[in-house]
This record gives C-alpha cells, sequence and structure tokens, in this order.
C-alpha cells in the first residue's frame, strides 16, 4: 500500500467522516508492507498483511479466476479517460488483476486495486490492494476514476460518492438500470452499448485529484 493512500481510507465500520491512523511496522520506500489502520472512533483495528489492507467487515468469497486479456488494461484506460492523468484510480472486481497494466500505461497514477478478499501485493509500482466492501472505505470525491468490473458488488450510489467532479465511472459489465440510475444522480451518461456503461460524474474537472 502506498502511504499516501492513508489520506483517502476510512472506516468500514463508522463510514466515510472517519479517516483511519497509519502504525506501520515495516516499511519499503513508500509503501505499508506490514502494520494496521485504526479507527479513533470505534478503536477497530484493520491489519496491512504483506502490502494489501483487509478493510472487510465479514470475510468475502475470493474473486473467480479471470482470462487474461493482453488488451484489457489499454481498453480500461481509455474508457476511464485516464490519458496523461495522475491520481488516484479504483478497480474493483475481476478487472482489479489489470491494475499493473494500467499503472504502467500512465506514468504518475495510483491505482487501487478492490476485491472482495485479500490478494497478496505483488510489488507492482503505482499499485495499492486493498480487500473490503460493498462500500468503498474512501472519502468523497477524491478518486480520478472508478471502474466496477465483474463480481464488483459496489453500489452505483457508493461509486459516484467517492469521484471528484468531472470524472468518469466504468461499469463492466453494467447492472441492468444502471444508465437511468446514474441519469437520475445527474451523472452524464457518455458510452452505453454491449453491456459497458460510462459515466461522468457532474462538475468541471480539478486537475488530479486523490494524489
Amino acid at each position: 500500500m502506498h502511504i499516501l493512500l492513508t489520506d483517502l481510507l476510512t472506516c468500514p465500520r463508522c463510514g466515510p467522516e472517519f479517516g483511519l491512523i497509519l502504525l506501520a511496522d515495516r516499511l519499503e520506500e513508500r509503501r505499508v508492507m506490514q502494520g494496521s489502520l485504526g479507527c479513533s472512533n470505534c478503536r477497530e483495528m484493520y491489519p496491512i498483511e504483506g502490502g494489501t489492507v483487509d478493510l472487510r467487515l465479514v470475510e468475502g468469497a475470493p474473486e473467480p479466476a479471470a482470462a487474461q486479456d493482453p488488451d484489457g488494461a489499454v481498453r480500461l484506460a481509455a474508457l476511464l479517460g485516464l490519458a496523461g492523468a495522475g491520481g488516484t484510480v479504483l478497480v474493483a472486481g475481476l478487472g482489479a488483476e489489470l491494475a499493473p497494466a494500467i499503472a504502467a500505461l500512465v506514468p504518475g497514477l495510483q491505482v487501487v486495486a478492490f476485491t472482495a478478499h485479500p490478494v497478496p501485493e505483488d510489488g507492482a509500482p503505482g499499485v495499492s490492494r486493498v480487500a473490503g466492501g460493498p462500500a468503498l472505505p474512501l472519502r468523497g470525491g477524491m478518486l480520478r476514476g472508478v471502474a466496477l468490473t465483474g463480481g464488483a458488488e459496489t453500489p452505483l450510489a457508493e461509486a459516484v460518492r467517492v469521484l471528484a467532479p468531472g470524472t468518469r465511472l466504468v461499469l463492466d459489465p453494467a447492472p441492468e438500470g444502471a444508465a437511468e440510475e446514474l441519469r437520475g444522480r445527474g451523472a452524464e451518461v457518455l458510452l452505453e452499448q454491449e453491456g459497458v456503461v460510462v459515466a461522468k460524474k457532474p462538475g468541471p474537472a480539478a486537475g488530479a485529484p486523490g494524489r
């Protein structure tokens, strides 16, 4: 986990108003490899093992293995509009395995690979692995992009909440009625075809949030 991600993480039990305090036992450069995150409100402690943060309130099932798609990272980065972007994006579900390739495509980008079960960190630059859900344990309005891919159970309201104004949400595949729900939340639907929905959060883009 990149140490700067600590500024964005919140307590999954108490909600997005309650940040977490880092207790690092082992650091490698700017990455926390061993330690814990504590909530000053409920006093819950969340472990960091092998660089992966475990913010689960209940134990989720591991995502099934996904077929390797050599073009998947390029496609997802394009849908998110990440060309020349900085800041932090989140990829949840099966697409989280593409996080290292996405980070390699966009220098300066931080990618949070969000899964229902802890996945050991492999040392890929620009990637932080977090286990949790279905709600996103993150401050609102801070992310440069969010992709909810196969197996992600994150509610659309949560995905919109954590996005900075003017940034994109990708749903692949999109649940039924997702485009209509996003329009109802004021989002602009940019793409709706072949089971994929791309929407933009209302408001002007504000540089590179979440760095």
